[in-house]
C-alpha cells in the first residue's frame, strides 16, 4: 500500500477506508463459521457491521478502556466529520459513532496497524458473539 499521510486524510476518508477493512475481517469469521448461503451471510453481517452495532461497540470500547489516546483521536475525528450523508435506519448520533469506529480502522489500516486492526476486530466480533452489543443497542 502506498504510504499516505493519515494527518491529511479527513475523518470521511479514514471511515470509507475503515469500513472495507472492518467489514473483510466479519466476512472471514461469517466463512470461519460455515456459512455459505449469501442471504445469511447478509443478515448475520449486520449484527457486526450496523451502525448500531459499531455504536455499541465504540461504547464497550470506553468501558473495557481498550482505545489509546491516538487512536481515541482519530475516532473523534470521524465521529465530528461533517457528513453529506446519513443511515436510514438509525439517528445521527449513532451514525456518527460508526463513522467514529470506521475511521478508527480506516487510521489503522493507513498507518499499516495490522496487528492492532486483526486484534481489535476480534475484540469486536467476540463482544457480538457474547451479545454485549445487543444490551447496549441505541
Amino acid at each position: 500500500m502506498a504510504t499516505v499521510d493519515q494527518r491529511q486524510l479527513n475523518g470521511i476518508a479514514l471511515a470509507y477506508l475503515g469500513d472495507a477493512v472492518y467489514e473483510v475481517f466479519i466476512r472471514q469469521r461469517l466463512l470461519d463459521l460455515g456459512m455459505s448461503k449469501p442471504d445469511r451471510l447478509q443478515r448475520k453481517a449486520t449484527h457486526y457491521v450496523s451502525a448500531k452495532a459499531q455504536a455499541a461497540l465504540v461504547d464497550l470500547m470506553a468501558d473495557d478502556d481498550i482505545l489509546t489516546e491516538v487512536e481515541w483521536a482519530y475516532y473523534k475525528r470521524g465521529r465530528n466529520a461533517k457528513s453529506y450523508t446519513h443511515a436510514k435506519n438509525t439517528s445521527i448520533l449513532t451514525y456518527r459513532q460508526s463513522t467514529g469506529f470506521e475511521a478508527l480502522f480506516g487510521y489503522l489500516k493507513v498507518t499499516e496497524q495490522t496487528e492492532r486492526i486483526e486484534e481489535l476486530a476480534s475484540w469486536c466480533i467476540h463482544q457480538v458473539e457474547r451479545g454485549r452489543t445487543e444490551q447496549n443497542d441505541k
